[in-house]
């Protein structure tokens, strides 16, 4: 094994071995990459109906997967909807982002979702006011009198 030697600032020479090359090696590699400009590459990927965008970010350290990110339109609201084929993108459960057609497609099928939740929710409440309408009364009643408790009567009389 070859020893490396160097000088210190008191002029004395010191060996180093292999692993301790390494060691100032990676520092000296380092400390030249800080020098260097980091450029990101930042690219568009795509939006969807609510004008959200959606980015995609190449590392510079050569990573497996590049960074995906998301901008809403309003800063303020995080918790907006987002579409199930973007958040699949989003956690790298899709490779490919969403197509056009697949965006619209997935928005007329919310649209028609909303619509038949909106018909059904009117058709609800017009039946429930309907049925919870109070009796009328006939006249002054000290205590309200219902029709499923007159059946009690006939099964547990009055003790007098």
């Amino acid at each position: 094994m070859k020893n490396c030697f160097f000088i210190d600032l008191n002029n004395h020479l010191i060996a180093m071995s292999g692993k301790e090359r390494g060691l100032v090696r990676l520092i000296l590699r380092n400390f030249i990459k800080s020098f260097i400009p980091k450029i990101n590459r930042t690219k568009l990927i795509g939006e969807d109906f609510y004008g959200t965008k959606y980015y995609e970010t190449q590392n510079e350290n050569n990573s497996k997967r590049p960074s995906r990110y998301f901008e809403p339109v309003n800063v303020d609201a995080f918790d907006k909807e987002m579409p199930a084929e973007w958040e699949a993108w989003l956690r790298y459960r899709r490779n490919d982002p969403p197509t056009l057609e697949e965006i619209q497609k997935d928005y007329k099928l919310q649209m028609l979702k909303k619509q038949k939740a909106a018909q059904i929710n009117a058709k609800n409440t017009k039946e429930i006011s309907e049925n919870m309408l109070p009796p009328t009364k006939q006249s002054y009643e000290s205590f309200p009198v219902y029709e499923e408790y007159k059946d009690c009567e006939l099964k547990y009389p009055k003790k007098q």
